[in-house]
Formats: C-alpha cells, sequence, structure tokens
C-alpha cells in the first residue's frame, strides 16, 4: 500500500453563491486549512459550483463567487501543494457519478432531506395547494449530488456543521447500497467531523450566520465596515455592570471562536464582573481585525491576478481527475457500462 493511499482523507468545499463570511471560515474553511498543512491527511477542497446552480441563477453572481471564494482559502493559507484544490465543474466524473448514486437511492431518502421537507413545510404555511410548487430536482437530489463529492475520492472524514451531518449519513447510505449491489468494495463510507463548540455561528441577529437571512460578517470586509457591523450585533438591554450570561451571546460565540483559551476564558470572567456591550464590540472588533488584518491583505491582491487562481484551480483540477478518471472506469465496468474491448 502506498503511502498516499495510507493518509486520512477528508473533504470539504462551499456552495459559490455568496461570499464567505465568518461562520464559513469557522465551520469549515478553518478545520480544511488546518487539514490541508497536515502531511498525514490527504485534503479534497473544492468550490461547489454545481451546488450553487440550485438556488442562485444569476450567473455574473456565481461567477464572482468562485472568485471570492478560491481567494479566500488561498489567503487564508491553504497548502496546495499538499491538498488538491479545485471546482467541482471541472470534474465530469462527478455528475456521473451523481447519474450512478441516483440509481441506488431510494427516493424515500430524499423525501427526508431537511432542504427538502423545509421548501415543503414553506409551502403549506402559504397554503399552496401542490406541496412542491417551486421545488427543482436540483433542490430534491441535491444530496446525491453531495454524496458523490464524497464518495468519489473516498473521503474518510468531512468537516461540516451540525446541521449538515445528515447529509453525511446519506452519503453512507448510497456508497452502502452501491457497495451491495454490486458486490464489491468500492466506497469508504465517510464520517462526519463536527467541532460542537463553533459548528454554527450566529450572525448579526442573533439567529445562524448565513446568506439566506442576510446577518452574515464578510470574512474580509474593509476595517471600518467591520467595526459597522460588529456595533450591529444584537444583544440585550442588560447595562454596564450587571452580570450577563455568555451561553447563547452572539458576541461571545464569534470572540470565543477567534480567541485563545486564555482570552476565552478571560472574557467569561468579564462578562460576570458585567463588562459592558459597547466594550465587548470593541474588544470582539479588535481581535477580528488583528487576526485578518494580513489575510485581508493577501485576499484583495489575489482578487487583482485571476489568472494565478485559475491557474492554481486548473493544476488542483488536473490531481483530482488523475484519481476520478481511473475509478470512475472502474463504476462504469461494475454497473456493466465499461467498453467491449
Amino acid at each position: 500500500m502506498s503511502a498516499a493511499s495510507q493518509k486520512t482523507r477528508v473533504l470539504t468545499g462551499i456552495t459559490t453563491t455568496g461570499t464567505p463570511h465568518l461562520g464559513n471560515y469557522v465551520g469549515a474553511i478553518k478545520p480544511a486549512i488546518a487539514a490541508s498543512q497536515d502531511p498525514s491527511v490527504q485534503s479534497y477542497y473544492f468550490l461547489a459550483d454545481l451546488h450553487a446552480l440550485i438556488k442562485c441563477q444569476d450567473p455574473q453572481r456565481v461567477q464572482e463567487s468562485r472568485l471570492e471564494i478560491a481567494a479566500t482559502w488561498l489567503a487564508l493559507g491553504l497548502d496546495t501543494d499538499n491538498a488538491i484544490f479545485y471546482r467541482q465543474s471541472d470534474i465530469p466524473e462527478i455528475p456521473e457519478l451523481t447519474w450512478m448514486l441516483s440509481c441506488v437511492c431510494a427516493k424515500g431518502l430524499m423525501n427526508r432531506a431537511h432542504a427538502y421537507k423545509a421548501a415543503v413545510a414553506e409551502n403549506e404555511a402559504a397554503g399552496n395547494q401542490d406541496p412542491d410548487k417551486g421545488i427543482t430536482m436540483g433542490l430534491f437530489g441535491y444530496p446525491v449530488l453531495m454524496a458523490a463529492d464524497i464518495l468519489m475520492f473516498n473521503a474518510h472524514r468531512v468537516p461540516v456543521g451540525r446541521d449538515q451531518i445528515q447529509h453525511i449519513e446519506m452519503a453512507r447510505d448510497m456508497g452502502g447500497r452501491f457497495n451491495h449491489l454490486y458486490k464489491g468494495d468500492f466506497f469508504t463510507l465517510p464520517e462526519a467531523v463536527v467541532d460542537d463548540e463553533v459548528a454554527v455561528l450566529n450572525g448579526l441577529d442573533g439567529r445562524k450566520m448565513s446568506k439566506s437571512y442576510n446577518n452574515t460578517i464578510p470574512l474580509f470586509v474593509a476595517e471600518k465596515k467591520l467595526l459597522k457591523l460588529v456595533r450591529k450585533i444584537k444583544t440585550n438591554s442588560l447595562e454596564p455592570g450587571e452580570p450577563k450570561e455568555p451561553e447563547g451571546c452572539t458576541l461571545f460565540q464569534i470572540y470565543a471562536a477567534f480567541a485563545t483559551r486564555d482570552e476565552h476564558e478571560a472574557m467569561r470572567l468579564e462578562y460576570a464582573n458585567g463588562i459592558g456591550w459597547g466594550e465587548v464590540k470593541n474588544r470582539l472588533f479588535e481581535l477580528l481585525d488583528a487576526q485578518l488584518r494580513e489575510p485581508r491583505e493577501r485576499y484583495q491582491a489575489l482578487m487583482e491576478d485571476p489568472g494565478h487562481i485559475e491557474s492554481v484551480l486548473r493544476k488542483g483540477a488536473e490531481r483530482a481527475r488523475a484519481e476520478a478518471a481511473p475509478f470512475m472506469d472502474r463504476l462504469r465496468h461494475a454497473v456493466g457500462l465499461g467498453r467491449f474491448v
């Protein structure tokens, strides 16, 4: 067995429909960057641009987002010599595998997908006669595409937010079903990796930080804008001097995600001693700005050099396809689609 095949395989990606924000960084990018620098890990990181088409029909936004996300990961130190960094749409084997998995995936499994159930619930709440109104096959079947992303490279571990665990379980179900039907150990069954402390970061309004809620703090926003956004974070009406509860507080949660353990515990003590909300916001801004200043400068330089980003992604796609193409050939033979000679 080669040294490469003995490595733990870690895979993650971000849908290219928006500008990366602090929640993306804490929930996915930060652990991805750390893993990319570990020589005992083979990392796969991709721009999930096929997924983007499910919920965004604005070509310019998708194109801009792909560039922004690539620049973000590179600016934050993604090791592209060790990690394989690619665009999902550059790997034609992924949609082909998606179809194969669709043919072994039970429709009932897709009926239970959180995103589909939420869309149906919205239609029912709005009084629509058709519970599937406005729901595309892309939305309904996107857990299959996500499974193909993971299973194509036989990932062992997939860092996700807690709300994404279901998709890893679905990938395991599809991979196991394929292995059973075609009598072979084709797919490794992946494990979800969740950081319970920072898996889901809250946004300006206290809800999960999400583009759909318009409550995000962009990762590389300018310094003055960053301060303005931090000051907009919702707090309760407790006055300075009154003890405050860190649990459930968005300011404390974001601070803890970026602080050292000592800084984290010191701030917890400050809460007990009644620190004012204005002071907490100032400290949070200072912490974020100090950590993001240098990568922000690298990001801006990369955004002005899209040719370099394109070169990095093409190189990553070549490495990814060097694995995907022979594996897909094996899968074609397994299902009866191999060449005659």
